[in-house]
């Protein structure tokens, strides 16, 4: 049998992993310089509280893409889940997204549909006619005031900079309405499999033909092997190249935890908007399982910062610097003829789950034909 490196147990490598497998043809192996599986989507429970904990974040499930959302739950059961978040600002409660009970209790009134979409038109910035930064996109978008309430602080604190210095497409993902819909998200398919993220990649790495290595640190072009028959790099793009161009900006969070009995904070994702307070949100995971009883609680305050060289980079920067940076990368990518590059880290974009494993799916795919397997 041919073989294959995958470097990362995220849900990238283990959907390639499975989908190779399955075909009897290649060994594979899987490093990941962690001590477990998962990646960023890692759970497990609490030894404390036994409640299980999203160690790297919240992360819910969403798709429209029903081939993906088959694919997912042929590992483990998904129970709906709906992504309800709170925003507190000057010791008010509201509703996020911005929904039309948002705009009524931040302004005092009782629009009806029709006249909220009125009243939040005239509160928008007129004179920006095309937004470049994110800051005239939420002004142009929402008007100054919903903007400073809702965008400007919790923004600022999450990048580590002034929201006029980051683009506009960071906030053209997230939606106003102009109704009592407060659904986070959009998509047909919403859930968090019953017993975790983990036990979903676990399945999809158990084949005799796949064999995972933890703690195993894979250092790019330097460990590129001969034996391997094609590699799949999950890891830092810059990584992989050691750097030569410089190092590509990425945001990181850290998490204060703390337990506690009974319910904290009544919601799974609050967020804290002004700036004043050092956090980004708070996220209690009890909640991310409303079908557990759970008598204590464990929850996460969420800080931002800049990413230096021994932390876990999150959210990719994006900005004009980077960008260059990246171009040179992307160059080196394409001289490589058995080297696939594959998720968020390995192609320097924000990308949620069910992204990442439609183009790990989509990447599997297109490899196979190449080979003639499919």
């Amino acid at each position: 049998m041919k073989k294959v490196l995958i470097v990362g147990a995220g849900f990238s490598g283990a959907v390639v992993a499975n989908t190779l497998a399955k075909t009897g043809k290649y060994q594979i192996e899987v490093v990941d310089e962690r001590n477990h599986i998962g990646g960023n989507c890692f759970t497990e429970r609490d030894s404390v509280t036994n409640v299980m904990v999203h160690k790297y974040g919240p992360h819910i499930f969403h798709t429209s893409n029903e081939k993906v959302w088959n694919y997912v739950n042929s590992f483990g059961s998904f129970r709906p889940f709906v992504n309800r978040v709170k925003s507190i600002y000057k010791g008010e409660v509201y509703s996020l997204p911005i929904n039309l009970h948002t705009i009524n209790q931040f302004y005092g009134k009782s629009f009806g549909p029709a006249e909220a979409k009125k009243w939040i038109e005239s509160q928008g910035d007129v004179s920006i006619t095309d937004p470049k930064t994110f800051e005239e996109q939420a002004k142009k978008f929402v008007g100054e005031k919903l903007y400073k309430a809702f965008f400007y602080g919790y923004t600022k604190k999450q990048w580590g900079t002034e929201p006029r210095n980051l683009p506009a497409s960071i906030l053209k993902r997230l939606p106003v309405r102009f109704n009592y819909d407060d659904n986070y998200y959009n998509d047909v398919f919403q859930g968090i499999p019953k017993e975790g993220y983990t036990a979903i990649i676990q399945k999809m790495l158990e084949h005799a033909n796949v064999q995972v290595k933890l703690g195993n640190h894979f250092s790019g072009e330097k460990d590129k092997n001969s034996e391997y028959h094609h590699i799949f790099y999950t890891g830092p793009i810059d990584a992989y190249f050691s750097f030569r161009f410089g190092r590509l900006g990425y945001r990181t969070v850290y998490f204060k935890e703390y337990r506690a009995d009974g319910d904290f904070q009544g919601n799974a994702v609050i967020n804290y908007a002004e700036e004043e307070v050092p956090y980004t949100r708070v996220h209690e995971h009890k909640h991310f399982t409303p079908w557990e009883d759970h008598k204590a609680t464990i929850y996460f305050e969420e800080y931002s910062k800049e990413t230096d060289a021994e932390d876990i980079p999150y959210y990719p920067k994006r900005l004009e610097e980077d960008m260059e940076i990246l171009k040179q990368y992307e160059s080196e990518v394409q001289k490589l003829t058995n080297v696939t590059f594959l998720g968020r880290l390995a192609t320097y974009r924000y990308l949620d789950m069910h992204h990442i494993i439609e183009e790990a799916l989509d990447s599997a795919e297109k490899f196979l034909a190449k080979e003639g397997q499919s």
